[in-house]
């Protein structure tokens, strides 16, 4: 049977001039490009024009008119060497028949990629011969997901998460995740920048699609600061994150919160919030132990929302006196998302970041009477307590209170989880969700109607481009943009387990959720990924994305207010007459600083204390001080060397002090 290189849409009139070469030697001196049939060894070339792109030694060329089809009926096979090379087809590819869904705006349009770009989209579109194509009749073409908050092969609480950067991006690319961020967080010993080349070797031999990094401060001094500078400009990372929790590990204070701010401000950078009051949960905690309270529910009653609310709510407050963009990762609870809204509508600018876990799930899983079960829910801060966080947190997003949707995917195995059986606080925090959030977030937005499909895009790619400033390369299908999207087919139903997940985890927090809308293709630079549910990724094929500082949907308001803002202090600037009169000399002894070389007071009256009768300094416009008793046992009054006027009063209020009446 014909096995030809040729695509359908270019083998379709019989009339077709086409020129076949036949390469029948094994031994031949170039290496040719070999098509995705392997047992083909005819190369067509549409127009019989064109030259032979292989070498005339070593080829015989059969030149025919016809389809290519009826032309040959027997291919001798030609193994195909370990460097041949890619043909140029298999860098182009053609997405047939589908919505294209941006979030502005809905279409139908084809969409053609060519190296990793797209390079056309619209209807009736021409493309070269060899193009594959992809059927998306009656589905949406959608932007790749970008997931702004994952930790893969983190060591953390003596463990390491088990998803490191090869099954992490499997599984992203299985749920329609196609960019991944990830955090740099040094360990105590490490600099900012050996941290950072260090997750560089981690992630870049294994990634199977884009990712980028966020820095964590975990501490701060003046060689911070220089690492900073050298992250923004030299490394293409614009955005550092900071803890108020984990005490004695990662958490800051507030004056070195405020200088990281200030500092992520100088460089155009956004500043990112671990919201937790650290100190007091550390309080809480002995109180649990002290109560006997061992158990995963420990880590929820001793991390109340409110603790989330007002440390998010301080962080907020220390962002706006330093002019910086701030970005709270993963909010948990109501209060957290309404101080949020609340900046948001006095124009601050701030961005909030629900994730899969708080949008899908909630905390009654920590008084599952399965210790595995509860522990595997643990992460902070906690899953809250309630039903209806979830669906709160998602109308925020749907309104606009709230901006991008992560994960915070770390990931232990029970095992690991089990360094915590018997105290809460050793529990390794983090659980899963790269591979469900897309699923989840239209599954409880846009099925239940809080989302729009438009709406999907922007809190799942869109608008985490837009922050972090990778926009429109990310999070949008047009010209010019990278070929990374997905294929949705509304109908699509699956039920989450961890039996079936591409998680490295052995357990899922949203075992049993079922899920309408789902990715049933994923395209990555161009490339098919993942389709009717199976991976086709390579390792090591996903590349460093740098995001660049000053973005111009972070910063554009920045740069007008803070012009406004000067204009309005130099308008409430006081002009004065400079200070003339005495300082007070620091280095003397206060008593001397407040002795006077005349003991006469400005008012003429003896200085009370040359008298021998008080120690408290005259008021400042140099009278007595009259918080001062001039009592003394003797009788003797404080102004006695002061001659009395001699104005008799007639009739004394009271009358007189003697005489008849």
């Amino acid at each position: 049977m014909m096995s030809s290189s040729l695509s359908d849409s270019e083998d379709q009139a019989s009339s077709a001039k086409a020129c076949f070469h036949y390469i029948p030697s094994k031994t031949d001196t170039d290496q040719l490009a070999h098509h995705s049939y392997p047992e083909s060894s005819f190369y067509v070339i549409k127009n019989t024009q064109q030259s032979s792109p292989f070498h005339s030694s070593a080829t015989t060329s059969i030149s025919r008119t016809g389809n290519a089809r009826t032309l040959f009926t027997v291919i001798p096979s030609m193994p195909q060497g370990p460097t041949t090379k890619t043909n140029a087809s298999q860098q182009r590819l053609l997405i047939k028949g589908g919505r294209v869904v941006n979030d502005d705006a809905s279409t139908l349009a084809d969409v053609y990629i060519e190296d990793g770009i797209i390079k056309q989209l619209g209807l009736n579109l021409v493309v070269p011969n060899g193009t594959k194509t992809v059927d998306a009749t009656g589905k949406l073409v959608m932007p790749g997901g970008i997931d702004t908050h994952t930790h893969f092969e983190l060591p953390f609480m003596g463990t390491r998460s088990v998803d490191d950067f090869l099954t992490g991006t499997q599984a992203a690319v299985a749920g329609g995740t196609t960019t991944i961020l990830d955090f740099v967080i040094p360990s105590k010993e490490q600099s900012l920048l050996e941290a950072y080349a260090q997750w560089r070797e981690r992630a870049d031999a294994k990634v199977c699609c884009d990712y980028g990094l966020h820095a964590a401060i975990t501490t701060w001094n003046e060689q911070v600061a220089k690492d900073m500078e050298v992250l923004t400009k030299e490394k293409g990372i614009n955005s550092f994150k900071v803890f108020m929790a984990y005490k004695g590990v990662f958490m800051l204070q507030d004056d070195e919160i405020f200088q990281v701010f200030a500092k992520c401000r100088e460089l155009g950078g956004i500043a990112m919030v671990h919201a937790e009051n650290g100190s007091v949960i550390t309080e809480l905690e002995k109180e649990m132990a002290q109560l006997g309270i061992t158990g995963p529910e420990g880590h929820l009653l001793s991390r109340p929302e409110q603790l989330e609310a007002e440390a998010t709510n301080r962080a907020i407050t220390i962002a706006e006196q330093t002019r910086c963009p701030l970005y709270v990762v993963h909010v948990m609870s109501k209060t957290a998302a309404d101080k949020v809204t609340a900046a948001r509508l006095k124009g601050q600018v701030v961005f909030g970041e629900p994730i899969a876990a708080s949008l899908g799930t909630d905390g009654s899983q920590y008084f599952n009477r399965c210790w595995r079960h509860a522990a595997a829910h643990v992460m902070s801060p906690p899953l809250r307590d309630d039903a209806v966080t979830g669906p709160y947190l998602m109308d925020l997003l749907a309104n606009g209170s709230l901006s991008a949707t992560g994960t915070d995917h770390c990931t232990f195995n029970a095992n690991q989880k089990a360094l915590g059986k018997d105290d809460f606080r050793k529990i390794p925090n983090g659980v899963n969700g790269v591979e469900d959030r897309l699923a989840v977030i239209w599954t409880k937005g846009v099925e239940t109607g809080k989302l729009d499909v438009n709406q999907f895009v922007a809190v799942t790619s869109a608008n985490a481009a837009r922050i972090f400033n990778i926009y429109p390369r990310k999070g949008r299908i047009a010209v010019g943009s990278d070929g990374d999207c997905i294929i949705w087919d509304r109908e699509a139903k699956k039920t989450i387990s961890a039996s079936t997940h591409h998680q490295a985890c052995d357990f899922n927090i949203f075992e049993g959720m079922e899920c309408r809308g789902l990715p049933v293709v994923t395209i990555v630079a161009g490339k098919v990924v993942y389709e009717n549910g199976q991976l086709n990724t390579v390792q090591g094929s996903g590349k460093y994305l740098e995001t660049t500082c000053f973005a111009e949907y972070v910063y554009q308001k920045l740069y007008k207010r803070e012009e406004l803002r000067d204009q309005h202090y130099k308008e409430r600037k006081i002009e004065r007459e400079p200070y003339t009169g005495e300082v007070v000399d620091i280095t003397k002894p206060f008593a001397a600083n407040n002795q006077k070389d005349q003991p006469t007071q400005s008012s003429g009256e003896p200085n009370a204390a040359s008298a021998g009768f008080h120690n408290r300094p005259a008021t400042r416009s140099g009278g007595r001080n009259l918080l001062d008793s001039s009592f003394t046992l003797s009788g003797d009054q404080w102004d006695d060397r002061n001659q009395r006027k001699s104005t008799r009063v007639q009739q004394p209020p009271g009358g007189q002090s003697k005489g008849l009446w």
